[in-house]
Protein backbone atom coordinates (compact mmCIF):
# COMPACT_ATOMS: atom_id res chain seq x y z
CA UNK A 1 0.00 0.00 0.00
CA UNK A 2 1.18 3.63 -0.85
CA UNK A 3 1.52 5.78 1.96
CA UNK A 4 2.15 9.90 1.73
CA UNK A 5 3.17 12.04 4.59
CA UNK A 6 4.06 15.55 4.32
CA UNK A 7 5.77 17.87 6.78
CA UNK A 8 7.18 21.67 7.07
CA UNK A 9 4.59 24.02 6.94
CA UNK A 10 4.36 26.80 9.05
CA UNK A 11 3.89 30.87 8.93
CA UNK A 12 5.99 33.25 7.42
CA UNK A 13 5.95 36.54 6.29
CA UNK A 14 5.88 38.10 2.26
CA UNK A 15 9.74 37.40 1.25
CA UNK A 16 10.70 34.68 3.62
CA UNK A 17 10.38 31.09 2.85
CA UNK A 18 9.63 27.83 3.62
CA UNK A 19 10.34 24.02 2.53
CA UNK A 20 8.09 21.43 2.73
CA UNK A 21 8.91 17.41 2.73
CA UNK A 22 7.26 14.84 1.28
CA UNK A 23 7.74 11.10 2.51
CA UNK A 24 6.57 8.31 0.10
CA UNK A 25 6.60 4.67 0.91
CA UNK A 26 5.02 1.20 -0.26
CA UNK A 27 5.72 0.02 -3.90
CA UNK A 28 8.45 2.71 -4.98
CA UNK A 29 9.58 0.63 -7.71
CA UNK A 30 6.68 1.63 -9.51
CA UNK A 31 6.61 5.20 -9.13
CA UNK A 32 7.43 7.81 -11.61
CA UNK A 33 6.14 11.08 -10.67
CA UNK A 34 5.70 12.78 -7.51
CA UNK A 35 3.62 16.30 -7.41
CA UNK A 36 3.35 19.18 -5.50
CA UNK A 37 -0.42 20.69 -5.81
CA UNK A 38 -1.85 23.37 -3.30
CA UNK A 39 -5.59 24.20 -2.46
CA UNK A 40 -6.70 27.98 -1.38
CA UNK A 41 -9.86 28.33 0.41
CA UNK A 42 -12.67 28.58 -2.32
CA UNK A 43 -10.33 27.84 -4.82
CA UNK A 44 -9.67 24.12 -7.19
CA UNK A 45 -6.53 22.61 -6.56
CA UNK A 46 -3.51 23.42 -8.89
CA UNK A 47 -0.11 21.80 -9.81
CA UNK A 48 2.41 23.68 -8.33
CA UNK A 49 5.52 21.25 -8.91
CA UNK A 50 6.27 17.77 -10.00
CA UNK A 51 9.35 15.46 -10.66
CA UNK A 52 10.47 12.77 -12.27
CA UNK A 53 11.67 9.61 -9.99
CA UNK A 54 14.96 9.34 -11.70
CA UNK A 55 15.46 13.05 -10.99
CA UNK A 56 15.82 13.86 -14.40
CA UNK A 57 13.59 16.32 -14.89
CA UNK A 58 11.12 19.00 -13.00
CA UNK A 59 8.03 21.33 -14.28
CA UNK A 60 6.49 24.27 -12.18
CA UNK A 61 3.00 26.62 -12.45
CA UNK A 62 4.02 29.49 -13.83
CA UNK A 63 2.67 30.97 -10.92
CA UNK A 64 5.73 29.76 -8.95
CA UNK A 65 8.99 29.61 -11.30
CA UNK A 66 12.03 31.06 -10.25
CA UNK A 67 10.68 30.97 -6.67
CA UNK A 68 10.38 27.05 -6.03
CA UNK A 69 12.58 24.00 -6.15
CA UNK A 70 10.88 20.70 -5.77
CA UNK A 71 14.03 18.40 -5.53
CA UNK A 72 14.53 13.98 -4.80
CA UNK A 73 16.27 13.69 -1.75
CA UNK A 74 16.66 9.77 -0.63
CA UNK A 75 15.49 6.64 -1.98
CA UNK A 76 16.10 4.13 0.62
CA UNK A 77 14.08 1.34 2.14
CA UNK A 78 11.10 1.18 -0.25
CA UNK A 79 10.53 5.03 0.71
CA UNK A 80 11.30 8.25 -1.63
CA UNK A 81 11.50 11.37 -0.41
CA UNK A 82 11.12 14.46 -2.37
CA UNK A 83 11.43 18.61 -0.98
CA UNK A 84 9.74 21.56 -1.84
CA UNK A 85 12.10 24.48 -1.50
CA UNK A 86 9.86 27.75 -1.20
CA UNK A 87 11.54 31.11 -1.67
CA UNK A 88 10.19 34.72 -1.91
CA UNK A 89 6.87 33.41 -0.54
CA UNK A 90 3.63 35.26 -1.77
CA UNK A 91 0.51 35.88 0.64
CA UNK A 92 -1.09 34.22 -2.63
CA UNK A 93 0.83 31.17 -1.77
CA UNK A 94 -1.13 30.61 1.26
CA UNK A 95 -2.84 27.60 0.73
CA UNK A 96 -2.74 23.38 1.86
CA UNK A 97 0.07 22.13 0.10
CA UNK A 98 -0.27 18.58 -0.81
CA UNK A 99 2.28 15.56 -2.22
CA UNK A 100 1.04 13.02 -4.13
CA UNK A 101 2.29 9.97 -6.40
CA UNK A 102 1.77 8.74 -9.89
CA UNK A 103 2.68 5.71 -11.90
CA UNK A 104 2.59 7.77 -14.89
CA UNK A 105 5.05 9.97 -16.68
CA UNK A 106 5.58 13.64 -15.33
CA UNK A 107 3.95 16.27 -17.50
CA UNK A 108 3.92 19.91 -17.88
CA UNK A 109 -0.01 20.50 -17.35
CA UNK A 110 0.59 18.65 -13.76
CA UNK A 111 -2.86 17.17 -13.40
CA UNK A 112 -4.00 15.70 -10.37
CA UNK A 113 -6.07 13.19 -11.64
CA UNK A 114 -2.80 11.80 -12.94
CA UNK A 115 -2.10 11.22 -9.43
CA UNK A 116 -3.84 8.52 -7.36
CA UNK A 117 -2.06 8.55 -3.44
CA UNK A 118 -2.37 11.51 -1.75
CA UNK A 119 -0.75 13.20 1.54
CA UNK A 120 -2.95 14.99 4.19
CA UNK A 121 -1.71 17.92 3.30
CA UNK A 122 0.22 20.68 5.44
CA UNK A 123 -0.62 24.68 5.32
CA UNK A 124 1.52 27.24 4.68
CA UNK A 125 0.34 30.62 5.35
CA UNK A 126 2.15 33.92 4.14
CA UNK A 127 1.35 37.12 5.88
CA UNK A 128 1.88 40.87 4.02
Amino acid sequence: QVQVVESGGGSVQAGGSLRLSCSASGYTYSYNCIGWFRQAPGKEREGVASIYTSGTSTYYADAVKGRFTVSQDSTKDDQFEVSLQMDSLKPEDTAVYYCAVSFLRCIPSIPSEDFPYWGQGTQVTVSS
